[in-house]
């Protein structure tokens, strides 16, 4: 069989199934198995499959025939410039994160040497992509209540080269940090799905993505009140905070960051055009 008539059976095979995206998703495990990128798959299009990567995209298609996500699959996702491992230890980083990086490389211009946390970091792709993209002097650390997801960010430094630029610890929030005045920036993407919208959740992502990480309580809204609280006391003067949000959740959040005290409160839409992030700024 070649290759071009593997592409076609896996298609029509996870097609069948109802695997979203079903070209894309077998031109991208042939890909990872013939290690190229997606885009140059045409040149082994007329080459013959061999035995071994038939069994392997048979196991492949199993997995996702059976609801498993994709980047699980695969094994590893690209999120800005880095290609991280991605596996059931954390959440598959998505194209709406990507934006938030971008929101908060700006707010760094013309901070010296900021201290910036990433909590609730997962994968590591929020605080390491500011690492990468950051050139000036800065100290980077990512903190997660998982010790699975901070073995996986460390993981994901060694693969991205950053393991001596990024510090990582296991910790419950900002709960563990008590020097006042300690942080520059502030960043997470916490859980913010309502325990209701839990339920109705894809199956791909509510059985197979890390609950702990997904679940943000009755009204998803139970991580933002207790980040900015701390976030008062450990963020220096002028200091920056910011999240992603559920697109329901801006009023709510800009709210509480207004009330908590904080200044120039922005709540910014995503490419679809939903309220997506929020920051603000700590008053002096």
């Amino acid at each position: 069989m070649l290759w071009k008539e593997a592409l076609a059976k896996t298609a029509g095979y996870l097609d069948a199934k109802g695997v979203p995206d079903p070209v894309v998703a077998s031109e991208l495990l042939a890909a990872r198995l013939l290690r190229c990128g997606r885009g140059t798959l045409a040149p082994h299009l007329g080459e013959e499959v061999s035995d071994r990567f038939v069994e392997a995209l048979r196991r492949a298609m199993a997995r996702l025939a059976n609801g498993e996500p994709l980047q699980y699959v695969l094994g590893e996702w690209d999120f800005r410039t880095l290609t991280l491992r991605c596996d059931p230890r954390a959440l598959i980083p998505r194209p709406e994160t990507e934006e938030l990086v971008t929101r908060v490389l700006a707010g760094m211009k013309g901070m010296e040497n900021p201290v910036v946390i990433d909590v609730g970091t997962g994968t590591g792709a929020i605080i390491l992509s500011l690492a990468k993209e950051h050139a000036a002097p800065a100290a980077f650390l990512g903190t997660d209540v998982s010790e699975d997801a901070i073995v996986l960010a460390k993981e994901n430094a060694a693969r991205c080269g950053l393991a001596g630029r990024v510090k990582f610890a296991v910790a419950d929030g900002l709960d563990d940090f008590d020097e006042g005045g300690m942080f520059d920036v502030i960043v997470s993407n916490p859980p913010y799905v309502t325990r209701a919208e839990m339920e109705k959740l894809d199956p791909r992502v509510r059985d197979h993505e890390p609950r702990l990480a997904l679940d943000g309580g009755e009204t998803g809204l139970d991580f933002y009140e207790r980040y900015l609280a701390d976030a008062m006391n450990l963020l220096r003067s002028g200091g920056k905070i910011f999240f992603e949000i559920g697109e329901n959740q801006g009023e709510a959040v800009a709210r509480m960051m207004s009330d908590y005290g904080f200044a120039d409160v922005k709540v910014e839409k995503d490419f679809a055009g939903h309220d997506r992030y929020a920051s603000a700024t700590q008053q002096g």
